[in-house]
């Protein structure tokens, strides 16, 4: 009897601590935080594809989709979808050729700057959609958590500093081919300046003192070609990460009706942020296909 009394107890403590890990798992609590980092979510080889990364393609198909779509339905008479794009295209050229003020240039540039649009706002949109639901699961130190599919791609400073780099390099290059490679290069590194001190040195003794302050300017120039990378990079990051922490946050403090009106805010945000990219590039582009020299030359000739 004894035994048997034994053998139940240690069946009964048996039981009694499955049923404690059983509760203990279903009641672990999955974790979900906004990183400033992109997560991986799946692997080729070596190469990790994260979220950001796999929404930017997506972003990317989607133009290539509606792309398509208008060059294959193009009418002379045109229908919904394509009289809507042609609207905006119109608008988009005005305000294009309001910055550039010369057509020929507003149509060089047009193109990429109206592509990057496409692909920030996209990219802006899909981050807030309601696809947070979809990811995986991975465990931590002992801590589950959660990683989404789907997070906007410029949402990762990589994505966003690639696209700087891009527009910052494009409009040195549109510089180079619109007005040449030496006045280009005498915007950051003015050697013509200085070389002005020893042809007009005796008609203009000022000289001594303008020519230093122009080539100092021109450095100026080139440490602003960097603080553009930052600039367009980090506004960008910043305002559509903090919306998607906003959003996370909203949700946190109560998931039903409250980040609704967050939502359409992230929305209108994530536009103007678009916009405001597109702008900047087109501006950038503009400045650097201007010739300085020629309107230095033409104010020598009107004192003279």
């Amino acid at each position: 009897m004894v035994e048997i009394t034994e053998i139940n107890e240690n069946q009964i403590e048996n039981q009694f601590d499955q049923s404690i890990s059983t509760i203990d798992e279903s009641t672990h609590e999955i974790s979900h935080e906004a990183t400033l980092y992109a997560e991986p979510v799946y692997h080729v080889g070596s190469f990790p594809i994260t979220n950001a990364l796999l929404t930017s393609w997506i972003a990317v198909f989607i133009i290539i989709v509606i792309s398509i779509i208008l060059r294959t339905k193009l009418r002379e008479i045109p229908r919904k979808f394509q009289n809507f794009f042609e609207i905006i295209l119109d608008g988009a050229l005005s305000l294009c050729d309001q910055v550039t003020g010369d057509r020929k240039i507003t149509l060089k540039v047009f193109p990429l700057a109206f592509s990057i649009f496409f692909f920030v706002l996209i990219n802006n949109w899909l981050g807030i959609l309601p696809f947070g639901g979809f990811g995986l699961v991975e465990t931590h130190g002992g801590e589950s958590v959660f990683i989404p599919f789907i997070r906007s791609g410029t949402a990762d400073i990589n994505t966003t500093l690639a696209l700087a780099v891009l527009s910052v390099i494009g409009a040195n290059v549109f510089g180079i081919i619109s007005i040449g490679l030496w006045k280009t290069f005498n915007k950051y590194v003015n050697l013509r300046s200085l070389g002005q001190i020893f042809t007009k040195v005796r008609r203009d003794p000022t000289i001594l003192v303008v020519a230093p302050i122009s080539f100092f300017v021109g450095i100026l120039e080139l440490i602003g070609e960097f603080a553009k990378v930052a600039s367009l990079s980090f506004r960008l990051f910043g305002n559509v990460f903090a919306g998607e922490v906003l959003l996370l946050s909203m949700s946190a403090i109560l998931a039903y009706g409250l980040p609704i009106p967050f939502l359409f805010l992230e929305i209108f945000v994530g536009l103007i942020q678009a916009f405001i990219f597109a702008v900047l590039v087109i501006v950038y582009f503009t400045i650097a296909s201007q010739d300085h020299d020629e309107h230095e030359e033409h104010k020598e000739q009107l004192a003279t």
